[in-house]
């Protein structure tokens, strides 16, 4: 990931925060042939371990020995016009706020029935957890959940490595900083709000 000094990101709290927030995420490999080898998934940030499940029938956990575990953050369009200096000299152009962290590290495969079902219980109750009356795994009855885990492996990345960004307006002044944080913060969106309230600190 290209990550100048201003938006590199080194703070571990601030890094599992993203990963915690984040929903859908990458799985990234070299495939055989060289070419990378992408699964969209969601992925769990615990203990210095990320966490997650594929489909049996999806081919890139065979052979997976190492890879990449890419998390979004915030993310949001920042255009010239909320500037201060566009009046001044026009010498301005759009860009793209954003947060990421990717996790590198060696993969482990969990075949194993009962870690597949620890696997699929902790997903499961982080993405509940929030809910009125969260659905738990033990909702389902043991015989289909059972059916159910034989469909998918579990995948258990240990992080060597937390490469973390976050691109808030540090490269501009602080008028035009603040003004790209305003203009967002009044969008009707709530992706740009959160790309505000992320470059105010919040």
């Amino acid at each position: 990931m290209y990550n100048p000094p201003a938006f590199r990101e080194d703070d571990p709290a601030i890094l599992a925060e993203i990963m915690a927030r984040s929903r859908l995420s990458l799985l990234v490999s070299n495939g055989a042939d060289g070419v990378p080898i992408i699964t969209h998934l969601p992925l769990l940030f615990v203990d210095r371990q990320v966490i997650g499940h594929v489909a049996r029938a999806n081919p890139h956990w065979r052979g997976l020995a190492r890879g990449i575990a890419v998390f979004q953050g915030v993310e949001g369009y920042v255009t010239p016009s909320s500037y201060p200096s566009k009046a001044e000299h026009h010498r301005v152009v759009p860009t793209w706020n954003y947060e990421a962290v990717h996790a590198h590290g060696p993969i482990e495969i969990i075949e194993d029935a009962a870690r597949l079902h620890g696997i699929v219980s902790v997903l499961t109750a982080h993405h509940e957890g929030q809910r009125a009356q969260p659905w738990a795994v033990t909702d389902a009855p043991d015989d289909f959940v059972a059916s159910q885990l034989k469909g998918i492996v579990g995948v258990v990345l240990t992080v060597e490595r937390l490469i973390g960004k976050r691109k808030l307006s540090q490269n501009r002044n602080a008028a035009d900083a603040h003004g790209a944080a305003a203009a967002l913060a009044a969008s009707e969106d709530a992706r740009d709000q959160a790309v505000a309230a992320a470059m105010r600190g919040g």
